[in-house]
């Protein structure tokens, strides 16, 4: 197999979810991102790390997931929480109406909220979360999308925000072109995943463009998080046992 070269990011591809494609094709997507996320996103150690400890038995806690897709990371959010018997509301939202649909016609989970919008407007609503969190939208975005949708994030987040997603890498491409090859025929998830693959960013490159306070962390195998603390947060953390892990470069 031609792994092609990897040296910079290819700004240029584009998804095939993300323009008009075939509908069923694309419910399928949705549904194939539980199985691929379970493997690949590592949320279930985040949540551990940095998200159940600021989680109370007693005091509610909220989480928005910025461009959510089909929902599958918010519902195992929500999900992990009710079964450590702690109180989490998730706010998921995604501006694609497909997304939302599908995302919507899935079987309700407690604690969890679908909305179609942008992260912007919720900031022009003066909307405020304990923690912001996303899953593989940073190499969707272009230069000013990404620095908008940090900001936002910034204005969002009471505690804390993560960002999680692939870390681009000649092994991260051979690797899920091999391990994807067998499955998903019906579904976009090997094609756009590779596209994702060649639009991620790497470590350094997504230090370079981070704005100040936010941190990188490399996690493994071939994975970024990009981490902010509220000010505040380092404060209040011990009175409120709200603030998510967001510990510098690992």
């Amino acid at each position: 197999m031609r792994v092609p070269v990897l040296r910079t990011r290819a700004i240029d591809a584009v998804e095939i979810m993300d323009g008009d494609c075939d509908p069923e094709k694309l419910d399928r997507t949705y549904a194939d991102f539980p199985v691929v996320n379970r493997v690949v996103s590592g949320w279930r150690g985040m949540y551990r790390r940095s998200i159940r400890p600021g989680l109370s038995t007693t005091r509610p806690s909220t989480l928005l997931d910025i461009g959510s897709g089909g929902g599958d990371v918010s519902r195992c959010l929500a999900r992990w929480a009710a079964r450590d018997g702690l109180r989490l509301e998730v706010t998921a939202i995604d501006p694609d109406p497909r997304a939302h649909a599908w995302a919507s016609a899935q079987p309700a989970v407690a604690g969890l909220t679908f909305r179609r919008a942008l992260s912007s407007e919720l900031v022009a609503e003066g909307a405020r979360f304990d923690f912001v969190v996303s899953n593989h939208i940073l190499h969707h975005l272009n230069a000013a999308e990404l620095q908008g949708v940090l900001a936002d994030s910034q204005a969002l987040a009471r505690c804390g925000a993560l960002h999680a997603d692939i870390a681009r890498g000649r092994l991260a491409y051979l690797g899920f072109s091999l391990g994807t090859w067998p499955f998903f025929r019906r579904s976009y998830i090997r094609a756009d995943g590779l596209t994702s693959i060649r639009r991620s960013f790497t470590a350094r490159e997504l230090r370079a463009v981070a704005p100040p306070g936010w941190r990188v962390r490399r996690a493994h195998p071939y994975r970024l998080e990009l981490r902010w603390r509220a000010p505040q947060a380092s404060t209040s953390a011990a009175a409120t046992g709200a603030a998510p892990d967001v510990r510098p470069d690992a």
